[in-house]
């Protein structure tokens, strides 16, 4: 049995359950569909005869139907707590989904210890992200846990959060790490086309002074 298997099997249900969790969040968003939708098709999965999937766990279903009806409001209480330098539409997939599971938590779930999410959220990271997610993911969390009754005050009144959420959540600078994305990539090509037409153009000015230059010292001769 390899080490990650033995740390996976020291966690309890609802560790797992949250993994599954974020595993769904993760989909939903790659397939561009409604994670309760997946839900249901796992229960009709896990029914059949001869069963491919398996059945989704209680607190998995709490965690995925919880996210899914306040998504705007974690969304934009996320985006309040996160880093300058990062932004929450331009993180890696499965990053977004593991803070929102565990802000969910946070937030919803009063039962949950707040140390408990974040810790767990974190562990999560470290299974399925690198070390910069975990340590980004940690300070956000840390950042929401500090002030956390106030969020879930605002969360008790999700119109008025969104009547205060005065810019897009893409608005932020791409994350610095994050060169996966084309339309970043874009942006970068395009600069250094722009910066090389420029080049070229001054350099075909300074020729053309150069030879009108030129030029006149001939006829003065």
């Amino acid at each position: 049995m390899s080490e990650r298997r033995q740390d996976y099997k020291r966690h309890g249900s609802r560790y797992k359950a949250r993994m599954r969790a974020v595993d769904i969040l993760f989909e939903a968003e790659s397939r561009d569909v409604d994670p309760v939708a997946i839900i249901d098709d796992r229960h009709k999965l896990a029914r059949d005869t001869n069963p491919i999937v398996a059945p989704v766990a209680e607190y998995t279903e709490t965690i995925i139907n919880g996210v899914a009806v306040e998504l705007d409001t974690l969304d934009v209480f996320l985006a309040e707590h996160i880093a300058e330098t990062w932004t929450l539409g331009r993180l890696p997939s499965v990053d977004r989904a593991i803070l929102r599971v565990a802000s969910w938590e946070m937030i919803y779930n009063t039962d949950v210890p707040v140390t408990t999410a974040i810790v767990e959220a974190v562990e999560i990271a470290s299974e399925y992200s690198g070390d910069k997610s975990s340590a980004y993911i940690n300070a956000t969390l840390d950042a929401m846990a500090s002030k956390v009754e106030t969020l879930r005050e605002r969360a008790a009144n999700p119109e008025a959060v969104l009547a205060e959420a005065s810019e897009s959540l893409d608005d932020a600078p791409v994350a610095p790490w994050d060169d996966s994305d084309e339309d970043f990539e874009a942006v970068d090509a395009a600069e250094v086309f722009e910066a090389e037409e420029t080049v070229e153009v001054s350099e075909v000015a300074e020729d053309s002074e150069v030879s009108k230059v030129s030029e006149e010292k001939a006829d003065e001769s």
